[in-house]
């Protein structure tokens, strides 16, 4: 039996190896791991942080990070939610497989540097996808469990209903509270089932509709990289203060804020020039980076069939023949279409010299 801590209790060190206590399913292919130290010694660390896991792997100890999901405000155990990998390989599915109450596991940390500050004060806009949730849980628990009533504004996005990690506890805490608002959105429903969320890709319109004062939050972000992607290019083109983003990737967490990787996001400059030629009109017009393909064309005189000139209606699609052009766009447009070359006019701004089929 693992004794319960004391008031003098220490501190867990990283010596020590922690013990399953827990396996809890979450959603398919998804797990929660519960662990305590033997010694029954308590948990520091900062809502947003990951433990390394010395995982005994049949060709040897496998280090892999994961972000703890539970609140710093439970200092008597500590847990890390998984997600099996599509191949049904690597340290997240033996853990699946393998990781039962009763074993124990070395482990390192906690570290990281996403994470809350000390005194969270603030409006907060917390954005992730899949098991990118697991560090948004671990913030929003703490913040509802420190006594005071906190602003968030909690989106989160799955490919399905079912997929939505932490739904039911996400929901139980918002109906104590009345500054958490949920926000879920996925990208297809579930077969007879009532789905009255957001569907589809989480885009400029969904972010004003569920956070109109987005403006006014400090937006902390997780989930695959093209999502993430997405995310700051629609806070960029928005005019959000990129000062008070914070993204945590899933293959790259980091110990020291000098180590935070800065994104190469491409951000459309007014005074940078740039060239569209319409070829089949047989006219070239010169413009700058800011202004999207439909406006040029509206200029020259020429017509592009365009309805909600948001990027929603796919109206202005039109095929690109050369050059590369920003778009951030709201779902008219299909991946597919993409890669063959269509853009939205409406939505889409030179970076230098491009050409359209029209």
């Amino acid at each position: 039996m693992i004794p319960m801590p004391r008031e003098d209790t220490p501190l867990w060190q990283d010596s020590e190896p922690l013990e399953c206590v827990m396996v809890v399913p979450e959603a398919p292919g998804v797990k929660t791991f519960v662990f305590r130290p033997p010694s029954g010694a308590t948990f520091l660390f900062r809502a947003g942080q990951f433990i390394t896991l010395e995982l005994p792997m049949p060709g040897g100890p496998d280090h892999r990070t994961y972000t703890i999901s539970s609140s710093p405000t439970s200092n008597v155990y500590l847990s890390v939610t998984v997600k099996a990998q599509p191949d049904g390989r690597g340290g997240s599915q033996w853990m699946m497989d393998n990781l039962k109450p009763g074993m124990r596991i070395k482990a390192f940390g906690p570290a990281g540097v996403f994470h809350l500050p000390r005194q969270p004060d603030n409006k907060y806009l917390f954005i992730s996808a899949g098991s990118g949730v697991t560090p948004m849980m671990s913030m929003a628990t703490f913040l509802f469990e420190r006594g005071e009533e906190p602003d968030i504004s909690f989106v989160s996005c799955a490919k399905k209903p079912s997929e939505l990690i932490f739904r039911k506890r996400l929901e139980y805490m918002a109906s104590r509270v009345q500054g958490l608002k949920l926000h879920f959105v996925v990208d297809q429903d579930e077969p007879y089932e009532v789905w009255t969320g957001y569907r589809g890709r989480f885009n400029q319109l969904m972010l004003g509709l569920t956070t109109p004062d987005y403006l006014e939050r400090d937006v902390y972000c997780c989930g695959p990289e093209g999502f993430m992607q997405s995310v700051r290019d629609m806070l960029h083109a928005l005019g959000y203060d990129m000062s008070r983003y914070h993204q945590e990737s899933f293959g790259a967490p980091v110990e020291r804020v000098e180590d935070i990787p800065v994104p190469d996001d491409v951000v459309p400059q007014e005074k940078a020039p740039a060239e569209l030629t319409f070829s089949g009109s047989g006219v070239t017009a010169s413009c700058t980076e800011t202004d999207t393909v439909l406006a040029v064309a509206k200029r020259s005189g020429l017509n592009i069939p365009s309805g909600c000139n948001f990027g929603v209606c796919g109206t202005c699609k039109v095929k690109k023949t050369a050059g590369e052009v920003h778009m951030v766009h709201n779902g008219g447009i299909s991946d597919e279409d993409i890669a063959e070359g269509y853009i939205l006019a409406c939505c889409s701004h030179p970076l230098g010299k491009v050409e359209v089929a029209m």
